[in-house]
């Protein structure tokens, strides 16, 4: 399905008490402004705009394009509501924080705290393959902390990477744009083209079945991130590495420069098997505050798959 360019609100648009002062990033699923309200507090709104579904060539109202897109549409809209509802109940230091949410021009809008500082991928791309591995460490065992209380009330986000991780102005992380809305919308509606980010997201979300998405599917994103960390760019897209799996482990790619521990952690991770991968994010962030041994549940997931491995083919022997 073809996506139309769409219009941004323009500077000066007033929606409810917030005026739009310019449009800050963009995506296939949403366009996000800076905006301040009547007190002249900063904030950033994000406006429910699937380009594949919906056309605003001019003014603030939303359209969707064909009248078969309409249902979709409205589908998706009350999936990135609800999402908003959710995301509402969470206050924690090291998620984005939603103030408020609600519907005008036809679609939804997320108020979220403005916050001041830079995206990881910018900071990846400014260092140029010369982050110093404790740094890596703190930022991703901090945004962690904040990715267990999401989970904790039954959300998945969908769309680690290091976009959305932002580091503000003091060194703390933040994790930003939550991608279950998209995920659902085009699991459901498989017309759809699928709204993920290659090489982030995991096997597992290729696939219509959602009862397959969990906290390991967050983890792969994560491991992933720690890839790009050290690479500068994406691992091999995870469609393309269950056909063919091109995917040298960090082990082997920076062995001797970061330690083995770490690396290990990394392809762990970004393990195919969902059930290979550590099965909660707790089991991630101690790994990463743990520097001198390897997690015992790795060692317990590696042994849960050998036995299920070979229970698996003393079946397929006696057929």
């Amino acid at each position: 399905m073809a996506s139309q360019p769409n219009q941004a609100l323009p500077h000066g648009c007033q929606l409810l008490n917030y005026r739009i002062d310019k449009q800050i990033s963009s995506g296939g699923f949403s366009l996000v402004y800076l905006a301040h309200d009547e007190n002249g507090l900063p904030v950033a709104i994000k406006e429910y705009l699937p380009s594949a579904l919906v056309l605003r060539e001019s003014g603030s109202l939303v359209q969707a394009s064909s009248a078969e897109n309409l249902n979709v549409f409205r589908y998706g809209m009350k999936c990135f509501f609800e999402e908003g509802l959710a995301l509402a109940r969470i206050t924690h230091p090291n998620v984005v924080r939603v103030t408020n949410f609600f519907r005008a021009n036809e679609t939804v809008y997320l108020v979220m705290q403005y916050e001041r500082g830079r995206t990881l991928q910018d900071y990846i791309l400014y260092h140029k393959k010369e982050i110093k591995e404790n740094f890596i460490r703190r930022i991703f065992a901090e945004m962690l902390g904040g990715l267990r209380e999401v989970h904790a009330h039954k959300i998945l986000h969908l769309d680690i990477k290091p976009s959305n991780i932002y580091i503000r102005l003091d060194g703390s992380p933040l994790l930003l744009d939550f991608g279950a809305a998209r995920q659902t919308l085009t699991q459901e509606k498989s017309s759809l083209t699928p709204m993920y980010t290659p090489g982030f997201a995991a096997p597992e979300q290729y696939g219509h079945d959602r009862d397959a998405l969990g906290p390991w599917t967050d983890i792969y994103g994560v491991g992933a991130s720690l890839f790009a960390c050290l690479a500068g760019f994406a691992p091999q897209a995870a469609n393309q590495r269950l056909e063919q799996d091109k995917q040298e482990s960090a082990k082997k790619l920076w062995g001797g420069h970061y330690s083995e521990h770490f690396l290990e952690l990394i392809d762990w991770c970004l393990k195919l098997d969902p059930l290979e991968r550590p099965q909660s994010v707790f089991v991630v962030q101690k790994a990463l505050l743990e520097k001198d041994k390897v997690p015992e549940a790795q060692k317990k997931t590696s042994l849960l798959h050998s036995l299920r491995n070979k229970f698996s083919k003393t079946k397929t022997g006696d057929r």
